[in-house]
């Protein structure tokens, strides 16, 4: 029978050179040693001088297997049964000797069975390690036979002589192992003697700085509750702070208002996404030069209002027009710290392109309505809901002798010397009009200034809005006075200087 285990030299061997200037040869070369190493090579681990793995090759499941309870990587402790006493010794004298130990025929209980394996631990010996490593291979191996039970008697005793033989390769073993065990106790006890030692020194420095850091200790706390009342106010600083910036934040981007912040060298120091409809900007553009940006605005430069508003701090407005026919209204103003301090300016572009179409189409439709009104011979006014009047018919203007500044934007029952201040013509247009929306041949005798005795018969319609409101009124005026009773030479005098 051959020993259980058996003590074998160091073996190192140099891997062969690889030459630099064959790429072929070198795949080849590789190609073949994994081979071998997949086909030859045992189930292995290696581990540091503590049982730690820091890499498997092979299937060692038949050898290891996970430790109950919290995760570990140790070799010894994942070992399965039969295994964990002799991979223990087996470490520790390859770690302490520096040499290879292999172990035969090592019964390792795996799946309710029970198979041989031959157990080696080898150290690396590389002089670039920054650790000591070991490389364990598992390989099987076939378990003696049990003894026949025919045979027990006759070789009863030549059994019991093996049995003891193996008992005491095992104890010297142990005993070797325990030899080991105590020269490294020895050996760290000496160390601990000696740190001891230092330790105890270390001690009565450390007592010395104690007191000293007892004394610096009271005045760091009085220092530290000067700090701790100051951060209280910087974090309360900070929250504000923070409120502020985020309201600012959700402001700027919900006005929809182009905003550039320049400092008081028109460097961009900021600007919303809005104004990059009127300058071509880029994320990077913080800190260039305003005057270094494209401008999408082709008749306008806004260089020059924006140094005039930095030097006299007068605010200025402006209507531009940019490429794409957008309207925007254009705000220049310095920027003000809340020390009341100037430090730079502040460009708003407000897009009043809507605004514009709609004031275009508000100027063509009253121009429109204008031209009919003028194109009336009857004179006519235009009255909105509260009796002003909004505009004139020439004819108007030509048959009483005002001017268009006593007569547009003033009360009806105002003009002249308030001769359309008629108990029944206010009735009809205060609480019939609004009922019946218009009223006809509404008989008026007056003396007017400049052109004399005059009947008139009023008619009128109200226009109203999509809700019913009264919007305008038209009141039309057509003159019935018989000749013999109409003004000087029968027609209308001039314009009497007096204001009517």
């Amino acid at each position: 029978m051959e020993p259980r285990y058996a003590w074998i030299g160091n073996k190192t061997e140099k891997e062969p050179g690889k030459p630099s200037d064959m790429k072929e040869k070198e795949n080849f070369a590789e190609l073949i040693r994994r081979v071998l190493l997949q086909s030859y090579a045992p189930p292995s681990v290696i581990t540091d001088d503590k049982g730690n793995i820091v890499f498997v090759h092979g299937n060692t499941g038949k050898y290891l297997q996970p430790a109950q309870g919290q995760a570990s990587l140790n070799v010894i402790e994942m070992a399965r049964e039969g295994l964990p006493v002799e991979l223990r010794s087996a470490i520790l004298t390859a770690t302490m000797k520096k040499t290879q130990v292999a172990l035969k025929d090592l019964p390792v209980k795996t799946n309710g069975g029970v198979h041989g394996v031959d157990l080696t631990v080898r150290p690396l010996l590389d002089p670039e390690a920054t650790r000591d490593l070991l490389l364990i291979s598992f390989q099987d191996t076939q378990l003696p036979l049990p003894e026949k039970p025919g045979k027990i008697t006759r070789v009863n005793k030549k059994g019991s002589t093996k049995r003891v033989e193996e008992l005491e390769q095992d104890l010297a073993y142990t005993k070797e192992n325990l030899q080991a065990t105590i020269e490294e106790m020895q050996a760290t006890n000496e160390e601990l003697t000696s740190t001891n030692e230092e330790l105890q020194s270390t001690n009565e420095e450390l007592q010395s700085t104690n007191e000293e850091l007892e004394t610096s200790k009271e005045e760091l706390q009085s220092v530290n509750e000067e700090i701790t009342t100051v951060n209280s106010e910087l974090q309360a600083k900070i929250e504000q702070l923070t409120d502020i910036q985020n309201d600012m934040k959700n402001l700027l981007e919900n006005v929809n208002v182009g905003t550039i912040f320049l400092d008081d060298h028109l460097a961009i120091k900021r600007f919303t996404h809005d104004a990059t409809k009127v300058f071509r900007f880029a994320a990077s553009d913080t800190g260039r030069p305003l005057a270094d940006i494209r401008s999408l605005i082709p008749d306008v430069d806004l260089i020059p209002d924006v140094h005039e508003v930095l030097e006299s701090l007068i605010p200025r407005e402006k209507y531009v027009r940019t490429t794409g026919n957008e309207w925007y209204h254009v705000r220049i103003m310095p920027y003000r710290t809340f020390e009341n301090m100037i430090d730079g300016v502040v460009l708003t572009f407000s897009d009043i392109t809507a605004l514009k179409a709609v004031e275009a189409e508000a100027l063509a439709a009253r121009n429109y309505a204008q031209n009919i009104v003028d194109t009336v011979r009857e004179p006519l006014l235009v009255l909105n809901g509260t009796f002003e009047v909004v505009s004139a018919s020439r004819t108007f203007y030509q048959t009483f002798g005002v001017t268009t500044e006593e007569t547009q934007g003033r009360s009806l029952f105002a003009l002249g010397d308030r001769q359309w201040d008629l108990p029944g013509l206010r009735k009809l247009l205060e609480t019939v009009l609004p009922k019946d929306t218009a009223f006809d041949n509404f008989r008026i005798e007056h003396d007017f200034p400049g052109i004399g005795h005059r009947i008139l018969l009023l008619n009128a319609r109200r226009i109203p809005d999509e809700e019913g409101v009264t919007h305008f009124i038209l009141l039309a005026m057509e003159d019935i006075t018989p000749q013999g009773k109409e003004g000087e030479k029968g027609k209308p005098g001039r314009r009497n200087k007096k204001r009517v």
